[in-house]
């Protein structure tokens, strides 16, 4: 019942090559042009008895007297017994060609042993680059999803309360080095390399740029590379804002993907199966012990005993024989439906089908 919904819905989604055309920006990004992870350590106050145990955690505390010594209030030698504060790590993704002034949002994770962060603020955390440098100050209210409540002889959580995010809650200080119109070549990098997918990019621009510029303005690399020559006289974002909503229909190759913790079966479009006959049986074994009690004659020497007795009964029920023939992803489905199996059943098969040689795809397992 699964696979046939699961397939019924690919096959609704998309019948006709127009239908399954996408922009050249859903399967290409511009090579350069891509986001840098930034991070940073700080402290969170404001929580209500949630927070790091300093004795736990002397990261937390000694934190914390620094933050307080740089405020002019000296604290050493004193022990520190709040619950109120947990040590974090600060992550966020700064976006390319990003101005100074702009606000990013930050993720925020507890790196003692706090059980919640709700209701907690982060004080001012630089955020770091690879280079070391720093490019952002992150600061804010935290939103918590989750909640985490102990008692006595319960206790009760939803969702992750020792993670939140902060939205906007990082100001950019410094800016990535270069900028969109500085940049020497302009290259598209598929996001999933096919050489099929690759060809039909370009002869989609250069078809674009025939009509538009009068002359070819890309050719392919590679397999995931495509170079673009920009015209003169065409600015470099309307130039790729054109090309980015160009339609495609991309390739995909033959391939089952199949996991067996959770018994997901998805089939590609272009999966053959060749001709093969396929049954598919269970074999149930019951074993059941029911032991009885023996007692000796009335006014005979003996002892009451306990006696084995156990029941076996083995049932094969009739399995069903049927040719599987996928000329298409239709066809195939078909076949699999009539022999009316479980996910389980299906992925031994596909297995069974995908050793005797006879499953013209790639088999993923997961």
């Amino acid at each position: 019942m699964m696979l046939r919904l699961l397939c019924g819905l690919l096959l609704s989604l998309s019948i006709s090559a127009a239908d399954a055309a996408v922009r050249v920006k859903d399967i290409a990004n511009l090579k350069g042009v891509r986001e840098n992870q930034i991070l940073g350590y700080g402290l969170v106050i404001g929580l209500k008895g949630t927070g790091d145990t300093l004795r736990n955690a002397p990261f937390t505390e000694q934190s914390l007297q620094s933050m307080l010594d740089n405020m002019g209030i000296n604290i050493r030698g004193t022990s520190l017994r709040t619950r109120n504060v947990a040590a974090v790590v600060v992550t966020a993704d700064l976006p390319p060609f990003v101005a100074g002034g702009s606000r990013i949002d930050v993720a925020i994770s507890s790196l003692g042993d706090a059980s919640s962060l709700l209701g907690g603020t982060l004080v001012m955390t630089q955020l770091r680059g690879a280079d070391g440098e720093t490019y952002a100050v992150a600061q804010g209210a935290i939103a918590v999803g989750g909640y985490n409540v102990e008692g006595a002889a319960q206790t009760l959580s939803q969702g992750v309360a020792t993670a939140g995010r902060i939205p906007n809650g990082a100001l950019i200080e410094r800016e990535v080095k270069g900028r969109f119109s500085e940049m020497e070549s302009l290259i598209l990098e598929l996001k999933n390399p096919d050489f099929v997918t690759a060809t039909r990019i370009m002869d989609a621009i250069n078809a674009h740029g025939s009509g538009r510029y009068q002359k070819a303005v890309a050719f392919e690399r590679d397999y995931r590379t495509i170079v673009l020559s920009r015209p003169r006289g065409t600015s470099p974002v309307r130039f790729i804002a054109e090309i980015e909503e160009l339609l495609v229909e991309p390739d995909t190759p033959a391939r089952v993907v199949v996991d067996e913790r959770t018994g997901t079966v998805v089939i590609g479009r272009n999966v053959q199966i060749s001709t093969v006959a396929v049954t598919h049986g269970n074999l149930s074994v019951r074993i059941t012990e029911a032991p009885i009690v023996s007692q000796p004659n009335p006014f005979a020497r003996g002892e009451t005993k306990v006696v084995p007795q156990t029941f076996i009964e083995a049932n094969e029920p009739g399995a069903k024989i049927a040719i599987l023939r996928g000329a298409d992803l239709q066809r195939l489905v078909r076949g699999l439906n009539q022999i009316g199996l479980k996910p389980q059943g299906i992925i031994a098969i596909l297995q069974a089908i995908k050793a005797a040689g006879a499953l013209q795809a790639e088999l993923v397992i997961q």
